[in-house]
């Protein structure tokens, strides 16, 4: 099963004991048109990597159209993403239960239960799809990832007889090869990843074989398919960091920054490559850079823990809110300011809130301090007011 973070486990309880459902009708008369000019604004800001500013506009979309699938599975894919597995799976259930043959949010679903624990329903759900279309290579494929979490020797199995009836699956080869990888039958994994490169030359595959070999010991080679995969993927971070790492355990202290560095510019918030730059820095002798790195790291540490509980309590403020419970949901905004005055959906929640209490001028300074820390997070249209 994938292990949640902490914070994420605990955003899942409160979110499920908050909200249990959201298929519930928004307070007031339904406004479609408002809740798909919503979800647009949201993709836009998914498509630029603003995943906190999209989710709140995704949570304001289900509220205003709680009957409305596309919005519901993506507010599910949105919540997912931020470890609110038992959020997400309320959410694929409002989707499926609206579309019955909804493909997407039905594969979505699967995969979140086997994610959450669940997983005899998750592979009970795949097995029924199979036995629709037993010969569907997708079918079986989503049966196959179902399995992994619960029977990797069952998953093994699947995933063979994907291959079986579609040779250039290239999803159901690497995911073989992780499931064999994770029960160390290493060189069969790796013989899986040959295979998919020779169809396609994914950044993934290289990747995983870099940490293959890494795991055996086998620096050069590890170095070589990292090398790879940031040659196939210029901005894939995680190769660039774990290339990083391989290049410090060579003691090649230069190209080891040089990997970290690169990481860093295109994750800045993450302060893992921050850690192992002070220590390849501290190796070479560089004490004040590695100083400086380290008290980088730190602060960035501080900070990603800060945003992901304000992050906790706007979730949770959020469901209170769309439950109709203003004053408990106000409460929780200015707790998740309080933890980080930066976190713009915080305070564009809290405007909503606000707004519907009525107290006008507190709204309008609260979605003006959400705007000002992201533009994109402009005020929403109150309910009666005329388009322009």
């Amino acid at each position: 099963m994938v292990e949640m973070s902490p914070v994420g486990r605990t955003l899942a309880v409160i979110v499920l004991a908050i909200f249990p459902t959201f298929a519930i009708e928004a307070a007031g008369q339904e406004a479609p048109e408002r809740a798909r000019a919503t979800y647009a604004r949201a993709l836009e800001l998914e498509k630029k990597g603003e995943q906190g500013a999209a989710l709140a506009l995704l949570w304001e979309a289900a509220a205003l159209a709680p009957r409305d699938a596309d919005i519901q599975n993506r507010l599910g894919t949105a919540l997912e993403r931020i470890g609110a597995l038992d959020a997400a799976i309320a959410a694929y259930r409002s989707a499926i239960s609206e579309r019955a043959d909804f493909r997407e949010a039905s594969n979505n679903l699967i995969l979140a239960l086997a994610k959450a624990g669940q997983g005899a329903e998750a592979v009970e759900r795949a097995r029924a799809l199979v036995r629709v279309a037993p010969e569907d290579p997708e079918r079986l494929f989503t049966l196959g990832l179902a399995l992994a979490e619960v029977d990797v020797e069952d998953a093994i199995v699947t995933f063979r007889r994907v291959l079986s009836l579609a040779p250039k699956h290239v999803l159901a080869r690497y995911n073989l090869a992780l499931v064999l990888k994770r029960t160390d039958r290493l060189g069969e994994a790796l013989e899986e990843l040959e295979r998919l490169l020779a169809i396609e030359p994914r950044p993934e595959a290289y990747y995983t074989k870099g940490m293959i070999y890494s795991h055996q010991g086998d620096l050069d080679r590890a170095a070589m398919a990292l090398r790879d995969a940031v040659d196939a993927s210029p901005n894939f971070a995680e190769a660039h960091a774990a290339l990083g790492s391989v290049l410090k355990a060579r003691r090649d202290w230069s190209g080891a920054a040089a990997a970290l560095r690169r990481a860093i510019v295109l994750t800045p918030g993450d302060p893992a490559p921050h850690f192992t730059l002070a220590q390849v820095q501290r190796s070479a002798g560089d004490e004040r850079g590695a100083a400086a790195e380290l008290a980088r790291a730190n602060l960035l540490r501080q900070r990603q823990q800060s945003e992901q509980e304000a992050m906790m309590w706007t979730a949770a403020g959020t469901q209170k809110l769309d439950r109709g419970d203003l004053a408990g949901a106000l409460d929780l905004f200015r707790r998740a300011a309080a933890v980080n005055p930066d976190y713009a959906p915080a305070h564009y929640q809290m405007g909503r809130a606000l707004q519907a209490l009525g107290r006008a001028e507190d709204a309008r300074q609260a979605f003006a301090r959400a705007a000002a820390l992201n533009p994109s997070l402009a005020a929403p249209r109150p309910p009666d007011a005329p388009e322009r």
